[in-house]
């Protein structure tokens, strides 16, 4: 499931027809963010759906879509992988949740965490072990839509998501680490906020503290940013903690750390 070592195409209309064709058809990864835009998800859910004998489900998905009041990529995303739980949950197909978190498409993989992050059958601490494998994954985008797919219900539960994703920020896997940090960040990118957490960060000091020399300059950007975002609401805690860390941890990945998150108190 590792991606090409191919840059891709700096615009649309330079990505050649065989490697659009690939990519519609769900047999090859983007390989950047312009890939990643230029697929034609409705022709991809086409050939999914063809692929796992759910071609009936193909009107009902559209209409979700066309139901849609702003239609963007990402709306239309997460329609769509919304749209594959139902039909998961009508069949009690968990074989259909598995092909699509294992597929060669990444954006099928981006559906497929929204199938796991979104499922209210199951309760939060199965999600969160289940959007392991998406957290995890190789490919940019399937990691980001992994954390935004969970996101809502770990803001509803903060306290319970705190004590699993305090396990996630020890390890061994960088891209599992910066998924504690990234999911749980006050304000997020593309997201709603987490109120509890923009005034009162202390609370997640449980996954902060183990990545303050994290040696992955992936998480050292997430934990940066998430105190940058800590910073607007709670300037006092973060320059507290932000002193504190450079004292009992004298490390270059904690200085760049601690420099990302008071870029704004320090303006």
């Amino acid at each position: 499931m590792a991606t090409e070592k191919r840059k891709g195409a700096k615009s649309v209309k330079e990505i050649p027809p065989d490697i659009l064709k690939q990519l519609n058809n769900g047999t090859l990864e983007t390989a950047n963010l312009v890939e990643w835009l230029a697929i034609d998800q409705q022709q991809l859910l086409q050939h999914f759906l063809h692929q796992t004998g759910y071609t009936q489900a193909y009107t009902a998905i559209l209409n979700r879509i066309a139901a849609l009041k702003k239609q963007t990529f990402n709306t239309v995303n997460e329609a769509i992988g919304k749209g594959l739980l139902d039909i998961a949950n009508e069949h009690k197909d968990q074989k259909l949740v598995t092909h699509a978190a294992n597929h060669t498409a990444d954006l099928v993989r981006c559906w497929a965490a929204y199938m796991i992050g979104q499922n209210e059958k199951k309760v939060l601490a199965e999600r969160i072990k289940a959007i392991a494998l998406l957290a995890a994954d190789s490919h940019f985008g399937v990691r980001e839509i992994a954390w935004l797919a969970i996101r809502p219900d770990l803001a509803k539960n903060i306290d319970e998501s705190i004590v699993f994703l305090t396990t996630w920020a020890k390890d061994k896997n960088e891209n599992i680490r910066r998924f504690a940090s990234e999911a749980t960040r006050p304000r997020g990118v593309w997201c709603e906020h987490i109120d509890v957490l923009k005034q009162h960060p202390e609370k997640a000091l449980p996954i902060l503290e183990p990545l303050k020399s994290d040696p992955a300059k992936y998480v050292q950007d997430s934990v940066g940013n998430w105190l940058n975002d800590a910073s607007k609401t709670q300037p006092e805690f973060v320059s507290d903690l932000c002193k504190r860390w450079a004292i009992i941890s004298p490390t270059k990945e904690t200085a760049y750390i601690i420099k990302k998150a008071l870029r704004t108190l320090e303006k």
